[in-house]
């Protein structure tokens, strides 16, 4: 909480300056080196190091538009402590839209790393041993897998009270209980005690402008409840909590489309899309299981028997 010597990647941190450093771990067979921008932000006043982190899968772009919005709009300047900005971990995957490293790993599933692991792991040591332990408290942002069209949602484990309490402030649509996957690097900053929020917001390959608005305003919710920056804190509306949830899934192979709006309640036994042929010989309707709150849906058009449809949560 202090500014007392800052160094990241090697490399001394002046108060009062913006730094931007390289993250170098391989080269492409081409002997081109890969290099992870990273761009920090230092007060000359001592205050929390808050990370924002986006693109560890490489087409969750939203993410990146989300710190990059942030950066624009120089919300990442700090009046207090320091601001470091990693727009796109997985760079790899970013250039060529795929979730995955070169090595077919995905990076979450890796930390905290190995000097000698994967291209994946060697990344995810550099990242656990240079930038982890300086920071304390991150916000990593993320979108639905694949066609997984995610509600801007803040994911944090219920039984954390001052992780909980942060949720709250971001002030979301939508805070999930979510415990931690081993190996991802929320798991691992927790470990390291850091506090950690997790955004998810829309799906892969896209830039949308409300999910981006979503992030935008929540994380300059939470550096304002810090101190990082002057503000207000922008209180829009009331977070629905869910604590438990189930996936819809498809009953049948076919062509699919959703009749309701993502992020909206719906009762027990209300039709919330159809499941048709391609030749016009059946028509399925998707029944909702039990009451709750729909917070992701699958945009893919095509499904197969036992596709996951539909994230319904239950309200708390």
């Amino acid at each position: 909480m202090s500014n007392n010597k800052l160094t990241l990647l090697g490399k001394d941190i002046p108060e009062g300056k913006k730094t931007i450093l390289d993250l170098e771990i391989a080269k492409l067979h081409t002997r081109t080196t890969v290099k992870v921008p990273v761009i920090v932000e230092r007060s000359k006043n001592p205050g929390p190091v808050v990370l924002l982190v986006a693109g560890i899968h490489g087409d969750e772009v939203n993410g990146v538009g989300i710190i990059r919005e942030i950066i624009y709009q120089k919300i990442n300047k700090p009046k207090n402590g320091t601001i470091i900005c990693l727009p796109v971990f997985n760079i790899f995957g970013y250039l060529i839209h795929t979730r995955e490293f070169p090595d077919g790993r995905d990076l979450n599933r890796v930390f905290p790393g190995n000097a000698n692991g994967s291209l994946a792991s060697q990344f995810a040591y550099q990242f656990t041993k240079e930038i982890a332990p300086h920071v304390d408290y991150v916000l990593d942002f993320h979108t639905g897998g694949g066609e997984r069209d995610n509600v801007a949602q803040i994911r944090c484990h219920s039984e954390e009270e001052n992780t909980l309490k942060l949720a709250e402030v971001f002030n979301p649509p939508f805070i999930i209980s979510s415990n931690y996957i081993a190996k991802s690097v929320r798991y691992t900053l927790n470990k390291m005690k850091k506090t950690v929020l997790l955004f998810e917001g829309g799906k892969t390959n896209e830039l949308n402008p409300e999910i981006i608005a979503h992030g935008v305003r929540g994380t300059k919710n939470v550096l304002t409840h810090l101190d990082v920056i002057d503000g207000d804190i922008n209180l829009t509306q009331k977070p629905i909590y869910i604590n438990s949830a189930r996936w819809l899934r498809a009953s049948h192979s076919g062509m699919f489309q959703a009749t309701v709006k993502n992020g909206t309640f719906v009762e027990k036994k209300q039709v919330l899309g159809h499941i048709q042929d391609p030749f016009g010989e059946f028509k399925k309707k998707i029944f909702a299981q039990n009451e709750g709150y729909i917070f992701c849906i699958n945009r893919t058009p095509i499904v197969n028997k036992g596709d996951a449809l539909f994230h319904l949560g239950i309200k708390e």
